[in-house]
């Protein structure tokens, strides 16, 4: 707003001094006098911030060009309007009020300067209130942006923290998990082969005294020892997740990622046995779904995006479907052809849609 006033103030003392240079005055001196020192008045006016000193320069800016209309030139009285709406702003905050306030003075000017006068009060009155609307939303818009930007600090403050927790909360359940399974390891697979070590033990000491004893505990031993691997072979299995359950996980964890990252609205739904998909299938399912929801980020604009496991009697297949543009030509790039080959390799097809939105189906033979 006080850029508003200072640009209306010099183009009025402009008009001024052009009228005043048109008129061909003799007085030049004391109206370039009295240019500057309203001028300098009027940005000391801006550059204090107690309300009480902007009120005491504002009446003694009207004081001055009271006088120089007096004493040097009556063009001067045309700066009045812009102080008597700066002083009255303090006092009343009807536009209404402000601009009867400002033609107030014209009841008191001879008749040839009426009309001026009035006209310059007007424009004057519309350029405050002008002003005053734009920095009253500018300040708006600044609190607004004030409060986002602390909502913003505080939840990413709390992002940091969740991820924090997450982190430590990841460490804590492989450290239980790693206990877990030392703990079962020591109970059940420990013992066993200390067992069958403590018969070898004895059948050594039997071997040259009795040999049928002996070799009754090594059998045992045997017999203990096997045991041992086959707990060993089961534990290990209990703790491999199955294939089908590691690939399902492992696509819904980049599909949910994908989505939060580029905030688009994407699901994942499967149908059929899963256990027939076997692990280069799921690699190439996985790095066809990426560059799908790659190329469809980037050319497509979609809202919404899905993608669809069905396992059928002879086929695997996938599909990413996304809403964004349709493309009744489609140009295969490299990220299509990049698809083609995996899907080739094993005897697979990929077919692209783009008459719909746009879509990305893989088909793979079960073997």
């Amino acid at each position: 707003m006080e850029l508003w006033m200072i640009i209306t103030k010099l183009i009025v003392l402009f008009f001024i001094m052009l009228r005043y240079v048109l008129l061909q005055m003799t007085d030049l001196p004391w109206v370039v006098f009295a240019v500057l020192l309203y001028f300098s008045l009027n940005l000391a006016l801006y550059i204090v911030k107690r309300p009480r000193w902007k009120t005491a320069i504002s009446l003694v800016s009207v004081v001055l060009v009271l006088v120089f209309y007096q004493h040097i030139h009556p063009l001067f009285i045309l700066l009045l309007p812009i102080n008597i709406c700066e002083l009255a702003s303090a006092w009343f905050s009807r536009s209404g009020i402000v601009f009867l306030s400002a033609l107030l003075p014209v009841i008191f000017l001879p008749t040839d300067e009426m009309a001026l006068y009035a006209v310059m009060a007007a424009l004057c009155s519309l350029i405050f209130k002008m002003a005053e609307t734009y920095s009253a939303r500018v300040s708006r818009w600044e609190q607004i942006a004030t409060t986002l930007r602390r909502d913003m600090q505080r939840l990413t403050k709390n992002l940091n923290e969740n991820q924090e927790y997450i982190q430590q909360s990841e460490y804590t359940i492989k450290l239980e998990e790693r206990n877990r399974v030392s703990q079962e390891i020591h109970d059940q697979v420990g013992h066993t082969m200390a067992g069958a070590l403590i018969q070898m033990e004895a059948s050594k000491r039997l071997m040259a005294t009795n040999q049928e004893q002996a070799t009754q505990l090594l059998q045992n031993a045997i017999q203990l020892s096997k045991e041992g691997l086959e707990q060993i072979r089961m534990t290990l299995k209990n703790m491999k997740p199955p294939l089908e359950q590691l690939g399902i996980s492992r696509l819904q964890l980049f599909i949910n990622e994908f989505a939060a990252r580029n905030q688009v609205q994407a699901t994942l739904v499967h149908k059929g046995d899963l256990e027939q998909i076997m692990p280069i299938h799921w690699k190439i399912i996985q790095e066809n779904v990426t560059e799908a929801l790659t190329n469809a980020m980037k050319y497509g604009e979609p809202r919404t995006i899905s993608v669809e496991i069905h396992v059928l009697n002879k086929f695997i297949k996938a599909v990413v479907h996304n809403d964004g543009k349709s493309a009744a030509k489609i140009k295969k790039g490299l990220g299509i052809l990049g698809m083609e080959e995996r899907t080739a390799t094993v005897r697979g097809t990929l077919i692209v849609d783009g008459t719909n939105g746009f879509s990305v189906t893989t088909l793979i033979p079960i073997s």
